[in-house]
């Protein structure tokens, strides 16, 4: 039989266990509110981090592309055939449509300088120094003189000297504005002397590197880029070749120079 003893030492042992059992769950519960805490905690951040970084849904749109520069526009250059002499398209953005620029014609038959208005023209001054700039005038022949009543001009810018050749590429027509109406009518108008004015066939925004010098007011349709004028002294050059009159391979008063005119360099002032 168990003694008196015996239950008191059992009743503390029972005790004992009790008191181990709620220390036990106390310290499971406290560490549960610690991890729920920090789980709380995490969400809160989450939610606060997705709140602030932009969604693919709500990102604003892309700004729009920068507008040219003040004093410059853009220019197409579409590529068309094979270049007759190898050259570089020239740039197609920020391109100056302000002021001048001189370039300097060393020819066979005597200096033609050239001042090249951007605001009359700039993407057709804008291809015509890259070219000057890469050489692709130098050592070429012009390859036409008309002398007829009406037109007179001397043609270059063809390095195949064929009538045929371009750059690789065209440029858009800049139609000039403010020349006099031609007195034969027609929609024509004056193209005066000292004009330099971009060549082009029957198509629109054909041109590409040929250009004639007017030498003496000529009637055309107003279809013809003008994109510059020619000194005082590359008149008298020109002059000199058309009083050497032309070959009429072409018709009469329509053909090659009979005095042989090669651009030797263009030089960029």
């Amino acid at each position: 039989m168990a003694t008196n003893q015996m239950r008191r030492e059992a009743a503390k042992r029972k005790l004992a266990h009790q008191q181990q059992r709620r220390m036990d769950a106390a310290r499971k519960r406290k560490r549960t509110a610690v991890i729920v805490s920090a789980a709380v905690v995490v969400v809160v951040v989450v939610a606060v981090v997705l709140l602030t970084l932009p969604s693919g849904a709500d990102d604003p749109a892309p700004t729009a592309q920068a507008a040219a520069a003040p004093g410059t526009v853009s220019c197409e250059y579409p590529a068309e055939a094979n270049a007759a002499k190898a050259n570089q398209p020239p740039q197609t953005t920020g391109v100056s449509n302000v002021g001048t620029a001189e370039v300097a014609l060393g020819t066979s038959a005597g200096p033609i300088s050239l001042t090249l208005d951007r605001a009359k023209a700039p993407c057709t001054v804008n291809s015509f120094l890259s070219l000057a700039g890469q050489g692709y005038f130098d050592n070429t022949q012009c390859h036409r003189l008309t002398t007829g009543e009406g037109l007179k001009v001397l043609q270059c810018g063809d390095p195949t000297a064929q009538g045929t050749g371009g750059p690789g590429y065209t440029i858009a027509d800049e139609p000039p504005t403010g020349l006099a109406p031609s007195p034969s009518g027609g929609g024509t108008v004056i193209y005066p002397r000292g004009t330099v004015a971009m060549a082009k066939t029957a198509a629109p925004n054909s041109g590409g590197s040929q250009f004639f010098l007017v030498y003496a007011d000529s009637t055309l349709p107003p279809d013809y880029t003008v994109f510059g004028t020619i000194d005082q002294a590359g008149l008298a050059t020109i002059d000199k070749v058309a009083a050497g009159g032309t070959d009429n391979s072409n018709g009469e008063g329509d053909g090659k120079p009979v005095t042989p005119v090669t651009i030797q360099s263009a030089k960029v002032a």
